[in-house]
């Protein structure tokens, strides 16, 4: 299989794109946009596509990360591919993020974590095959590593510098820490290529997000 992949990740500030053939990544473009992606993200993957000689129709499946990470970014990334996808008639693939920096380390056992603000982690723990040993939540560090399971482990993050302390007294305080680039866009394709090369595929409005903790409006609703 060789078929042309665009992938889109705009769960965090650092965003990216990255076009793959098959499992290859042929372009990848880093995003950064502390106002949102709403207003630059088509804009920049007309310029991708562009810089390799390659239009939307040529596209033969859409990929978007699913999340967790910002609620905004979260639902612009998957509705630019699913819009894009209706338009070509092509397939769509969602994936985690989380999963995505698990491809990053190299232990049996990756313990993903991710900073989701208000004193709480998004983590998740994977397998070297990528299957969730741990499935993803979001609470306290501290209160997650805690959760961790026995074994040959490592951390896996795009910045582990919050956490680091907290480790001190710990059975992990010895356990090695994978750094996870920011741009994602690239892992996040070949995940997609290997369910696409499996018919893992979705309709495009089928693909919904992974929020993993609900949104404020949720949080704060009260019933009158």
């Amino acid at each position: 299989m060789n078929e042309l992949i665009l992938a889109v990740d705009t769960t965090h500030e650092f965003g990216s794109l990255a076009l793959l053939r098959g499992a290859d990544a042929i372009a990848e473009m880093l995003l950064h946009s502390p106002e949102g992606f709403g207003q630059i993200l088509f804009e920049r993957i007309a310029q991708l596509l562009e810089r390799q000689g390659c239009t939307i129709a040529e596209v033969d499946c859409f990929v978007a990360t699913s999340g967790p990470g910002s609620f905004t970014g979260v639902r612009i990334g998957l509705a630019c591919v699913k819009g894009l996808a209706e338009a070509a008639g092509k397939p769509v693939v969602a994936v985690s993020n989380l999963r995505a920096m698990a491809t990053f380390g190299a232990a049996p056992l990756r313990a993903v974590v991710l900073d989701a603000r208000r004193g709480e982690v998004y983590g998740a723990v994977y397998d070297a095959s990528g299957v969730a040993v741990l499935p993803e939540t979001v609470m306290p560090f501290g209160a997650w590593l805690q959760t961790l399971p026995d074994g040959h482990i490592e951390f896996v993050a795009t910045d582990f510098t919050p956490f680091a302390a907290s480790l001190a007294g710990t059975r992990f305080e010895a356990v090695p820490v994978t750094i996870a680039p920011r741009a994602l866009a690239a892992a996040v394709g070949r995940i997609a290529y290997e369910q696409l090369s499996a018919g893992q595929t979705t309709d495009p409005a089928a693909i919904d997000a992974n929020y993993v903790r609900r949104s404020d409006a949720e949080l704060f609703w009260k019933e009158y």
